[in-house]
């Protein structure tokens, strides 16, 4: 994942049976929405102003995260347009006993800014620069 924003989100959870399917991996709805909440907390740090989530560009499962595992989610933004935010997100998995890591999913989510009124607002350019 590259940093070029500086605002990179890093969101760490244990994951516990509640959260898994039948096979003890984590469900691919429970990865979205840690995904999603590190999405919105990187677009609301880049332009400080209150965000949405738009769209999901794609999501790519590549992996499984086992119950007992450490997901570790990063989000970083990558792009923007004149209210919106591409921001690229990833999720990790390690096993704490050995410290071996693996990348598992991946993904674009698409973040809207929002002024006080709930309209769409602009955000400032994206340089690219750290």
């Amino acid at each position: 994942m590259t940093h070029a924003s500086g605002h990179v989100t890093c969101l760490v959870d244990l994951v516990f049976p509640n959260q898994t399917n039948h096979l003890g991996t984590l469900f691919g709805g429970h990865a979205l929405s840690m995904m999603d909440k590190a999405a919105s907390i990187a677009a609301h740090r880049y332009c400080r102003t209150t965000v949405v989530t738009a769209s999901i560009e794609r999501t790519d499962f590549l992996a499984p995260v086992y119950e007992g595992e450490l997901a570790e989610v990063t989000a970083s933004v990558i792009k923007t347009g004149r209210t919106s935010m591409v921001v690229e997100v990833e999720l990790h998995a390690e096993n704490m006993l050995t410290g071996d890591r693996r990348l598992c999913t991946r993904g674009k989510f698409n973040m809207v800014a929002l002024d006080e009124h709930g309209k769409p607002t602009s955000v400032p350019p994206f340089s690219g620069a750290a």
